[in-house]
């Protein structure tokens, strides 16, 4: 039987286990990223492990989410950055050099290596033939150790791609269509394979378009063949040595085949407030747009902002709306300069950000009160853009553009006028001195610390009951933007006990407190939850913060997968609900006793919580293998580390 590409890599990279889906396995990591947003307590984490070096094949550091210097917390975070990369024998790539996962793909990537990252999309690097993954900053402190990256070997979905897409319609409406099937939940455990006559037609920024929005999912990853267009675009890149043909077999095998017929897809849009809420950009049209924001780690390559100039050649933004251009990297700026094409942009009223992630994680940009805002980016939850009030609408560089000249939501087949031709470049102009290179090991080197970066904080081993209340009961789909905030409050990510104070600050602004105090009384905290939570990005802070305040377990009716990971990882237990209409004999303020705690978890079956307000007994279950029941006993992985 022959095997798929998925399938490929993780054999040739098995460390343990066996390729069974839904077995735990460990495979050996080739490269990992951070970014700066978790970077910091990442190599906080790392350093707490007494390892000089990494252990990878290469290791990049990025400044790429919190640049902007207001206060002295994102400068420090910085320098920490800089001072750790030259200890441990990273890269770092300097503020200004882009976005993580649009560099990476650029420059580092390669077909059949295996690569994790402390931001949700790292799955970007499929569109190369990478097994990529999104994974907490502690994970990735440990691959950086040498250690295995565990994951439940993944069942793998083939998406068949199909015909060929229509003009005015891009490789986004693919994402959205395949979010309109598969929605943003049930899809743990699953990786979405891309296969079909209808990959030969999309470029490998235009696949990793796809790729990297897979994670809104909630898939482990999404990966394409590593082919012919690959080979280009890494020929384009002066890397044409990393090529390596990856293809499936004809007789592969798939859980599951779907298929997409591109020839089929139109214009579509996701809808406030979630990016699977889809429609067609013909049934939102004529609606007014305040703020059209172009860029982001999803639709910010070359091929993207060509088009969207050449839209644009010869006009001017209307005059309701603010354009904001952000480039993924510091190379789609030098070459869209070269070529002319930058000018064009500006000319036509673009207001030019930095090479970074910015408006996509809200701290900077925000639209007006109750404003429409069209983005390019990938996530449109409630609140994420820094205005509670606003509606953000997820639609292609196509479709932005269309707004940007009539002010309204407008389908771009409607702009009587020829679709642009693109064709990438043979070669592109590269440039990478905003990259500092690893020094040798015996380079001495001294690790600078701001004043506000601390000590990554660990749990307390799991007593043997926990007596606690049910601090807050939320609903469906609650992400880690409700659970921790991004945006301005991110600056205090090195900082727990400040970070701490805005947990579900969004969802109830007494949570934090209330949850201190009951901590302080002895008392454990339990979140009680719906589906899908933990949606959205890995940020381990929605852990760790939780964790300082007391936090001892989460009871969901369903998690995403690296939230769970990262809850385990900080000895927080994820908890499932037996019988999901459990879930609404439970109110916020009820006293919870779980007895025999450890025994339970250590039995891998389901076991009883007591709700003693309702004197009810219900049942959870905890999914967490052997490797993961050491960490929940011992209070978390560093804990487990510093036993061994």
């Amino acid at each position: 039987m022959g095997q798929n590409i998925v399938e490929k890599i993780l054999a040739a990279h098995l460390v343990s286990g066996k390729l069974a889906a839904g077995s735990e396995i460990g495979i050996r990591i080739d490269q990992t990223l951070t970014q700066d947003a978790t970077g910091t307590m990442a190599y906080l984490q790392f350093e707490a492990m007494g390892i000089p070096r990494v252990q990878t094949e290469l290791s990049v550091s990025y400044i790429d989410h919190n640049t902007i210097q207001i206060g002295f917390e994102n400068a420090d975070d910085h320098l920490y950055l800089q001072s750790a990369a030259r200890t441990f024998g990273v890269v770092l790539s300097r503020a200004g050099n882009g976005i993580c996962h649009q560099v990476h793909l650029e420059r580092f990537g390669k077909p059949g290596k295996t690569l994790i990252g402390s931001d949700s999309h790292t799955p970007t690097c499929g569109g190369l033939g990478m097994i990529a993954v999104g994974a907490g900053g502690l994970d990735v402190a440990l691959a950086m150790a040498g250690e295995p990256f565990y994951l439940t070997c993944p069942a793998v979905v083939k998406i068949e791609l199909k015909g060929k897409l229509s003009p005015w319609v891009s490789a986004k409406d693919v994402i959205l269509k395949v979010l309109e099937l598969f929605t943003t939940k049930g899809n743990v455990g699953k990786i979405f394979e891309y296969g079909g006559p209808g990959v030969q037609t999309l470029s490998v920024p235009e696949r990793a378009t796809i790729t990297n929005m897979g994670a809104e999912c909630g898939v482990t990853t999404s990966i394409f063949p590593s082919d012919e267009m690959t080979r280009h675009f890494l020929r384009a890149q002066r890397r044409e040595a990393d090529y390596k043909e990856l293809l499936a077999d004809a007789d592969a095998t798939y859980s599951d085949v779907v298929e997409v017929d591109l020839s089929a897809i139109e214009p579509l849009a996701a809808k406030p407030h979630s990016p699977d809420n889809i429609g067609t950009v013909k049934s939102i049209e004529g609606l007014p747009v305040g703020q059209v924001c172009l860029g982001s780690c999803t639709n910010s390559s070359y091929k993207d902002l060509v088009t969207v100039a050449k839209i644009l050649k010869g006009r001017v933004a209307h005059a309701g709306v603010s354009f904001i251009l952000a480039p993924g990297s510091r190379q789609v700026l030098d070459n869209l300069a070269r070529d002319g094409y930058l000018a064009d942009l500006i000319a036509s009223g673009a207001r030019l950000m930095e090479n970074a992630c910015g408006f996509c994680i809200g701290n900077s940009q925000s639209p007006e009160s109750g404003g429409v805002s069209l983005r390019t980016s990938n996530r449109n939850f409630l609140g994420r853009s820094g205005t509670m009030d606003a509606d953000v609408y997820l639609v292609s560089p196509e479709t932005a553009a269309a707004a940007v000249i009539t002010g309204k939501i407008t389908d771009p087949r409607d702009l009587n006028m020829p679709h642009p031709q693109v064709d990438m470049p043979d070669l592109l102009a590269i440039d990478d001195s905003m990259f500092l290179w690893p020094v040798p090991a015996s380079t001495k080197a001294e690790i600078v610390r701001g004043p506000n970066i601390g000590a990554p904080p660990v749990n307390t081993p799991l007593p043997d009951s926990i007596a606690g209340v049910a601090t807050i009961k939320v609903g469906d789909k609650i992400t880690t933007d409700h659970i921790i905030p991004a945006g301005a409050r991110m600056k205090y990510r090195s900082n727990i006990p400040k970070y701490s104070e805005f947990v579900f600050e969004n969802v109830d602004a007494s949570f934090a407190s209330r949850a201190l105090d009951l901590k302080n009384q002895g008392l454990s905290n339990i979140i009680v939850a719906g589906l899908s939570y933990g949606q959205g990005s890995s940020r381990e802070h929605a852990a760790i913060c939780p964790m300082y305040l007391g936090v001892r377990a989460v009871i969901a009716k369903s998690l995403e997968r690296i939230h769970a990971a990262n809850l385990i990882n900080f000895g927080i237990l994820p908890l499932t609900f037996a019988n999901e209409t459990d879930y609404d004999a439970i109110d916020a303020g009820d006293a919870i006793c779980i007895e025999n705690a450890r025994q339970a978890i250590e039995s891998g079956k389901p076991f009883d919580v007591i709700n003693k307000t309702k004197a009810r007994i219900f049942q959870v279950t905890c999914s967490a293998s052997t490797r993961q029941v050491s960490m929940l006993l011992a209070g978390g992985a560093l804990n487990v580390r510093g036993n061994t």
